[in-house]
């Protein structure tokens, strides 16, 4: 059963995947992309203003118990390094202790006294003293050695510290920068949406725009048509007369007006001379 749902779920995705390739090409998958992004920022578009503040302080406030657990992690390393540093010159007063022992052992080969301590009674073979000397050196070396690794293991956790100590601190300020400004952004809004409500008249522009576009159409449509009138030569009240009126020689009185005499003179109209 499950595997025949999904039988078809994959025959689905293909089919589709093959009906896009077939009406785009190989432009399918960059529309698919767009139209993705288009519908998710659609959606973000459409969630309120306050809602996504919410959620930003509440992320802000997520960041409190990271910066409380920081800061304890901080001051437990920090307390660590204070106490192998302190650890660090016990070793090193040990071993200038250690130093000084063999200098004197080795005095004491030097000038054949045997004697291991003032006014002992008690007094030890060369050989005795060559053990006692290769004795402590080896145990010099290796405390020194200890003592070289725990110099470095200081060293980094000093680093550490530094490091977590400035990271801590940057967090801290950026955290308070972010709520800084969701106050501000908080206030703006408010602001907003207290002017949108001292505001009582709310006027529906629609209507007269819809009177203005019939208006300038009616305007058009006449315009439309006086220009048809004009190129018919049909305007109310302009008929043409084609009757001259009775008696009247119209060809005489055109070619008085506008035909000049053979002699040359200028064209008369009517008793005035051109």
């Amino acid at each position: 059963m499950v595997c025949s749902i999904v039988k078809k779920g994959v025959l689905g995705a293909a089919l589709s995947a093959g009906a896009l390739y077939l009406a785009f090409g190989t432009l399918a998958p960059t529309y698919m992309r767009t139209a993705f992004h288009k519908v998710r920022h659609s959606a973000k578009d459409a969630v309120p203003v306050q809602f996504e503040i919410d959620v930003a302080r509440d992320q802000i406030a997520a960041l409190e118990p990271a910066i409380l657990e920081n800061r304890e992690t901080l001051a437990r390393s920090e307390v660590d390094v204070e106490h192998l540093d302190r650890e660090i010159a016990t070793i090193k007063t040990n071993l200038e202790k250690e130093r000084k022992g063999m200098v004197a052992l080795r005095e004491n080969l030097k000038t054949g006294d045997m004697k291991l301590a003032k006014n002992s009674s008690v007094s030890y073979t060369t050989d005795e003293v060559r053990g006692a000397l290769a004795q402590r050196l080896d145990h010099y070396n290796n405390v020194k050695k200890i003592l070289e690794n725990r110099e470095a293991t200081l060293k980094a956790r000093k680093e550490a510290v530094v490091a977590a100590r400035a990271k801590l601190a940057d967090m801290a300020a950026q955290r308070e920068s972010l709520a800084t400004k969701l106050e501000a952004i908080q206030a703006q809004l408010e602001s907003i949406q207290t002017a949108a409500d001292k505001n009582e008249f709310h006027f529906d522009d629609s209507a007269l725009a819809r009177a203005k576009q019939s208006v300038s159409d009616l305007e058009r449509r006449l315009e439309v048509k006086a220009r048809v009138a004009a190129m018919e030569g049909n305007f109310p009240g302009a008929a043409l007369n084609l009757s001259p009126e009775p008696g009247r020689d119209v060809v005489k009185e055109f070619d008085e007006q506008f035909t000049a005499p053979e002699s040359g003179t200028a064209p008369k109209t009517g008793d005035k001379s051109l």
